[in-house]
């Protein structure tokens, strides 16, 4: 049926797009992706094909802003040790073992502030945090002004002064580990690294120590590279970690949106008209 395929829609990074795949579909117009990341598509090559490339950021803003908060609430006040406590035969426990961080006051570092940043700022706000940035390019003063954000030029800056960083930047090879242990060190020790871009944008190696000697407080990962882990790594057995499977997108209703962003895509490109969420090589 290969010369009947006119578009793909990837879900959860399948099929795998490579060469010989589009060698076999020779009236292929149009891959929409189900997420916001395309780092696992060599969009060159698919354009070298003459096929064009969209993605869905309207639909996945919104619930991958609310992963953000929910990730750092659930380290601030420490939810997962204290679920365990409160199921455990003796539930035998001192208080002074379970202080959580105040957030209301906090300052927030968001790294990367484009769609879904912006909305966790929005989020941040109504929790009447301080909030931070760092971004390629600085956003409008209205737009900081509604959400009471300061821009940092210098990445270093934000992580100097935040109690919680929150990296939400795509993939690139700009921002493969972009968090290192240079980085990690620059964080107070009583912060904790929020993470719901992708795995590899943290050195792992690095958070592990900076986890286990004390440098910073807490980690909550939403990503992880790989995913999943191997069920020894030792981001697993550590008690200030939270790690959830890549919720980000995952409600019932973000999937329907999802597929509706993506269905948009594709009725475009097979009607000859531009893509509204068009991906180009870079």
């Amino acid at each position: 049926v290969g010369k009947k395929v006119k578009a793909i829609y990837m879900w959860w990074h399948k099929p795998v797009i490579d060469k010989e795949l589009l060698e076999s579909l020779p009236n292929l117009k149009v891959i929409a992706n189900s997420g916001v990341g395309m780092d696992h598509l060599d969009l060159k090559l698919i354009a070298s094909f003459g096929v064009k490339t969209a993605n869905v950021p309207h639909a996945v803003s919104s619930s991958t802003a609310d992963t953000g908060m929910a990730l750092l609430l659930a380290s601030a006040r420490r939810l997962v040790e204290v679920h365990n406590i409160s199921i455990s035969p003796s539930m035998e426990y001192c208080e002074a073992n379970i202080l959580g961080v105040k957030v209301a006051g906090a300052t927030l570092g968001i790294i990367g502030m484009g769609r879904i940043g912006y909305k966790v700022a929005l989020r941040a706000k109504a929790f009447e945090m301080n909030i931070l940035y760092h971004n390629r390019t600085r956003r409008k003063v209205q737009e900081e002004q509604a959400v009471g954000a300061t821009y940092c030029k210098k990445i270093d800056s934000l992580l100097q002064q935040a109690d919680f960083v929150m990296v939400v930047v795509s993939l690139t090879p700009q921002t493969h580990k972009l968090i290192g242990k240079r980085e990690l060190e620059l964080m107070k020790p009583t912060a904790t690294l929020i993470n719901i871009s992708r795995g590899a944008v943290v050195d792992q190696e690095a958070l592990v120590a900076a986890l286990q000697t004390g440098v910073i407080r807490a980690a909550a990962l939403d990503v992880t590279s790989p995913e999943p882990l191997p069920r020894d790594h030792p981001l697993l057995k550590l008690k200030n970690v939270i790690i959830t499977p890549h919720l980000g997108i995952r409600t019932d209703k973000t999937c329907y949106m999802i597929t509706e962003e993506a269905v948009e895509n594709i009725l475009a490109a097979l009607n000859g008209l531009p893509l509204p969420s068009e991906v180009l090589p870079s």
